[in-house]
């Protein structure tokens, strides 16, 4: 059983068996989207953990292993043009948007065919072409990044929405309570999330915050808020739905409060010496990929040699986006002056 600080988690939709036999109300075509989907940022970053330990990605590397439904609900449930924003935690965000493996692993390596030239790595991910409005480095300040975004889709009138997400360590930050206030008063098309994986960097919710159901933070500003089981990707799909409605209604923004569980330590450097091996073994039963697998098995969406054709698909991805990675060269020197202004002959940028 977890220990006393893990993380409380929603009980529906936990059990496979009862999952089974509840039956679904989405089409097999989603299923099997979300299963390549998680299948691929599981694969992908349990490969990146590899390479790290090989010292061929250097620097930070934070993996979302464990928390793949949070992302793949988010985008099944939003439309093309919407944006994303997130912390460091990045590298499943476009990959689920549909940026390129290739270019991500690249990204990793510093390598100039990354999404980001080389210049951000793991944590400084971006793709303006799928709306990946990027992962961000410093705790909390995607927040009111995402505001602002939400601000140009209402200026502008796109009828589009910004999707902003943070983990339950970023909640203690000021500059959430000054964007919640602000998205409130102007009524902003913003979808916030907290992935609450129960540990921030490394000490539990329950030791560091007086508000444990982290959503109610939301309620202080008369925004609707709700907790979802982010260990199911129906039910992170739902919730979605329900809040981009509301944002592209015009009735501002809501916060979601996701409860999953990150199987990794917060970074690679990071032994996870805070929480018992009986807890981890306690989520991984919940695990969102082998749920969505047993309903498509259940349901007869696919076979197993279906599935196993699809795990086959995202080896070789994740392969071939490793020897791209490899053979790609080295961002050039010149590039340190690129990039810095939208104005490219800006004055002051050389002596």
């Amino acid at each position: 059983m977890p220990g006393t600080d893990a993380p409380e988690m929603a009980a529906s939709g936990t059990d496979l068996s009862k999952q089974a036999k509840a039956g679904t109300s989405f089409p097999k075509e989603t299923y099997l989207q979300w299963y390549e989907q998680m299948q691929l940022m599981r694969k992908f970053e349990d490969k990146a953990g590899q390479l790290y330990g090989q010292q061929k990605i250097k620097g930070f590397c934070h993996l979302y292993i464990g928390q793949e439904a949070c992302v793949a609900g988010q985008v099944s449930a939003l439309e093309k043009g919407d944006k994303y924003i997130t912390a460091y935690r990045d590298h499943a965000h476009p990959l689920a948007l549909g940026t390129s493996p290739n270019a991500i692993m690249a990204e990793l390596f510093a390598k100039a065919t990354g999404c980001s030239k080389g210049k951000g790595g793991s944590m400084h991910m971006f793709d303006k072409e799928v709306g990946f409005m990027g992962g961000h480095g410093i705790v909390g300040a995607q927040v009111p990044m995402g505001a602002g975004i939400a601000f140009a889709e209402k200026y502008n009138k796109t009828g589009k929405l910004c999707i902003c997400s943070m983990g339950d360590g970023a909640v203690r930050q000021g500059a959430l309570h000054e964007a919640f206030n602000m998205a409130m008063l102007w009524k902003l098309p913003v979808i916030f999330v907290i992935e609450n994986n129960g540990y921030a960097m490394g000490t539990s919710v329950q030791r560091t915050s007086n508000v444990h159901d982290l959503y109610k933070i939301g309620l202080s500003y008369d925004m609707p808020s709700e907790p979802v089981n982010g260990m199911r990707v129906e039910d992170v799909h739902e919730a979605v739905v329900r809040a981009a409605e509301r944002a592209r209604a015009g009735e501002g923004p809501t916060l979601l409060e996701f409860k999953t569980y990150r199987y990794k330590g917060h970074s690679m450097s990071d032994p996870a010496k805070y929480r018992t091996k009986e807890e981890l073994e306690d989520y991984r039963h919940r695990d969102a990929i082998e749920g969505v697998r047993h309903t498509i098995l259940t349901n007869k969406f696919a076979t197993e040699a279906d599935l196993e054709a699809i795990d086959e698909k995202i080896k070789a991805q994740v392969a071939e986006s490793v020897e791209f990675a490899e053979n790609s060269p080295y961002p050039t020197p010149d590039e340190l002056y690129k990039d810095v202004y939208v104005q490219e002959d800006y004055p002051y940028i050389h002596d």
